[in-house]
């Protein structure tokens, strides 16, 4: 029995998929994120995000790999599922992805509604909330009506989005030399540089919703692997050149100070026309990451009911639009849920933790499968090896694992609670996950 309207139409160039992974990447996290590193790391801030997008590009190398091999929308899950063979652990890795993109969608569409309702005088909670269903309900309808309108919608937002910090970088340049690039707070020393880095981690997640979207990527065998590899690159010479012109504009201090450190930066040169410039250029960010978001989790449950780990209905795809009709309005309907929790921040962390565990599986799942299937077609081969062992994936998986141990205990919680109920629904699927096809 189908379920299905036809397949979902690749209509995604090399270009679009780059745009995907850097707005992804960027995201509305740097507007804030940039003023704790400041503040651990001094003059040195661009040294821990150099430092991370070599950590981020170790997975990122497994993820270009296991795309190339399976091109498919519910990335994650069907690398370790080929790999494992377990379904119950490649389920719960989607359902942790799947989770954390939704609650990702709510938290930063609550920014967005903030941003708004302070730009037009109404700070009442309910306001903020209106404004983040009504950016959720818009973008759905965007994500619903083509893969190519949705995918034009991100380049033009990530474009605004990047374009705020290549201000700050030109604002920056009288200042270059300003400063020692090498001074750390006071009474800091080198193990700041480090426990910054799992701070920074998080500003670099976002290259790996790249390889949901390869069913829709133009010739994507070759073009994801690129796309995920050129994300992480661009996006590290953003974020070192915005250090850099951060620290010689303002003493760190005062920028640590800061709640909106970016604004604070523009507002010392521009003065306030570029405090409201950055206001507005934080709300395409906030809209660009909501957007991404939940059409990279709509194409991961498409990609998992196809594949018999949901119900088969969440696989039929419009045969007007070419787009998944039910995963779109699952991944909405769940994210404005999800916004009645209010601040979820504490969940939002916790599902950060749950990437960490699919980024482990991800890097052995390379490991494996090199062992189990060496001959096996691989258009983009993670090049350093030792035989036939990826270097990068080993390290990467160690990475991942150290990073694991440095959370606080209640985030683990929250996250064990969050995977015990995935597996409930599993079991309580059963069956009917497993009947009907969307063939």
């Amino acid at each position: 029995m189908s379920v299905s309207g036809g397949g979902l139409k690749r209509r995604v160039s090399l270009v679009g998929l780059i745009f995907y992974g850097v707005g992804n990447i960027l995201g509305a996290g740097v507007y804030a994120l940039i003023g704790s590193v400041v503040g651990l790391a001094g003059n040195m801030a661009w040294l821990p995000f150099l430092l991370t997008a070599f950590i981020g590009l170790l997975t990122g190398l497994s993820y270009a790999e296991l795309s190339s091999m399976y091109p498919q929308s519910a990335a994650s899950f069907v690398y370790v599922d080929r790999a494992f063979k377990i379904r119950a652990l490649s389920f719960i890795l989607g359902w942790i992805v799947v989770f954390s993109g939704l609650f990702s969608a709510a938290t930063v569409a609550l920014g967005f509604g903030g941003y708004l309702s302070v730009l037009l005088g109404l700070s009442e909670w309910g306001v903020s909330v209106f404004f983040a269903a009504a950016l959720i309900i818009v973008v759905s309808v965007v994500n619903y009506i083509g893969i190519r309108e949705s995918t034009w919608m991100n380049v033009v937002f990530t474009l605004i989005e990047a374009g705020g910090l290549f201000l700050i970088i030109f604002i920056g340049v009288p200042f270059l030399g300003s400063v020692n690039y090498f001074e750390l707070p006071a009474g800091g020393g080198l193990m700041n540089i480090l426990s910054t880095v799992n701070l920074v981690f998080f500003a670099y997640l976002g290259f790996e919703a790249v390889a949901n979207l390869a069913e829709e990527g133009v010739d994507a065998t070759r073009s994801v692997p690129k796309a995920i590899i050129f994300s992480i690159l661009i996006t590290a010479v953003i974020y070192c050149l915005v250090a850099v012109s951060v620290v010689s504009i303002l003493p760190y201090n005062v920028i640590a100070a800061s709640p909106a450190p970016l604004k604070t930066v523009v507002l010392t040169v521009l003065g306030p026309v570029g405090g409201v410039l950055m206001s507005f250029i934080a709300l395409f960010a906030t809209a660009n990451t909501v957007l991404i978001v939940l059409v990279t989790s709509s194409r991961l449950v498409y990609g998992m009911a196809r594949d018999r780990a949901l119900p088969a209905p969440l696989c039929r795809v419009s045969k007007r639009t070419g787009t998944p009709t039910l995963a779109v309005l699952f991944a909405m309907i769940m994210s404005l849920l999800m916004l009645l929790l209010g601040d979820i921040s504490l969940v939002a962390n916790a599902t950060v933790y749950g990437i960490l565990i699919v980024f482990l599986f991800v890097n052995l799942s390379v490991i494996l499968l090199r062992r189990r299937v060496p001959d096996a077609d691989r258009p983009f081969k993670i090049g350093l090896n030792i035989k036939w062992m990826p270097v990068t994936a080993v390290l990467g998986a160690v990475v991942c694992l150290l990073l694991l141990f440095s959370f606080d205990p209640l985030i683990i919680l929250i996250q064990f609670t969050i995977v015990v109920a995935g597996l409930l629904l599993f079991l309580g699927l059963g069956e009917s996950i497993s009947r009907v096809s969307c063939g």
